[in-house]
Order: structure tokens, then C-alpha cells, then sequence
């Protein structure tokens, strides 16, 4: 049970992510499409934008008239101001939602199967291959978190505490309902 229900959470979260990502990467193709309409369409009206968002940089009108005058020449790179400067929607070209997606689903089923070891390797009591679970869990948390230094920055200890902390405060949670839930049921 445990394996099919990490399966099918991963999966879950690797079709979530997905999701996300595509839509967020055809919201923007649908958005640059309209200021590359209104470049093309309505120039004057995205010259007064361009020229507005440049003054409140803090260029002066006659600065920002040669920025025009240089976008003009390349829509293209005139669209991407647009897209950052007026709708804050920079772009990841490198950015692969069925990558990040399969990641997600690797990451998800590896980290979730660490519990389970003790359940899939070893024969015994319950009671110990559940403390068992308890402690790979716990190093694994502490791992991962530690891990996430090489993104943040942080000190690798005060990470992995942090990720110990909010995972096993987690766990703490689904085991208290699980056991309440066992109660109500049986």
C-alpha cells in the first residue's frame, strides 16, 4: 500500500507540476502575442508605455526617445522589456516543464520510499521496523535539507534542522490522524 500510494502521489505531483508549468508557459506565449500585436498595431500607445516605464527609472524624455528609437529596430527585444518592465513576466526559455516534471516525480517516489525501507528490506516487529521508519526518515529530512544549501546559500545544519523540523511536524500531523482515524473506525 505504501509503494502503490507513493507511485500514485508522485505521479500526482509530477502531473501537477506539469500542468503548472504549461499553463504558465502559455500564459506568457498568449500575453507576448498581444504586445507583439500592440507593437505592430498600436505603436504610439506602446511608445508612451515605454517611454513612461523608462522616466520612472529615471531616464530623462529625450533618453527615453532613443531607447524607443532602438526598439523600433529590434521588436523583438522591444516585446521583452515589454513583458518585464509591464506585465513583470520575465522568461526562462530554458525552462522544460516535462523535465522539471519528470524531476519531480524522481524526487518525489525516491525521497517517499526512504520510510518504506525498513518495511521493504527487513522481516520483524512492527513496532521496531516502524521506529526504523522513523529514523530514515528523520535522516532523510535532515539530508535534503542540508542539500538545499547549494540553492540557498544557508548554512548546511541550521537547513537540514529546518527541513527535519517541518517534515517531522508533518509527520507528526498524518501519524495523529491516521491514529485518530483508526480509533473512529474501528
Amino acid at each position: 500500500l505504501g509503494v502503490a500510494n507513493l507511485l500514485a502521489d508522485g505521479f500526482s505531483m509530477a502531473m501537477s507540476n506539469y500542468l503548472g508549468s504549461k499553463s504558465e508557459t502559455e500564459f506568457y506565449e498568449k500575453e507576448r502575442a498581444t504586445e507583439e500585436w500592440e507593437i505592430e498595431n498600436e505603436r504610439e500607445k506602446e511608445v508612451k508605455e515605454t517611454e513612461e516605464f523608462l522616466m520612472a527609472k529615471g531616464y530623462l524624455l529625450e533618453d527615453t526617445q532613443k531607447f524607443v528609437e532602438l526598439f523600433s529596430k529590434n521588436k523583438n527585444l522591444w516585446a521583452d522589456f515589454m513583458m518585464k518592465e509591464e506585465l513583470n513576466l520575465p522568461y526562462d526559455e530554458k525552462k522544460s516543464y516535462k523535465a522539471s516534471s519528470a524531476f519531480t516525480f524522481v524526487s518525489f517516489v525516491g525521497a517517499g520510499l526512504i520510510p518504506l525501507l525498513p518495511f521493504l528490506i527487513w522481516n520483524g516487529d512492527r513496532g521496531a521496523l516502524f521506529s526504523s521508519a522513523i529514523l530514515f526518515t528523520g535522516f532523510a529530512l535532515f539530508a535534503v535539507g542540508s542539500m538545499r544549501t547549494h540553492f540557498t546559500g544557508k548554512y548546511w545544519a541550521q537547513a537540514g534542522f529546518e527541513m527535519l523540523f517541518i517534515g517531522g511536524a508533518a509527520s507528526v500531523i498524518a501519524y495523529s490522524v491516521g491514529a485518530i482515524m483508526k480509533n473512529l473506525i474501528s
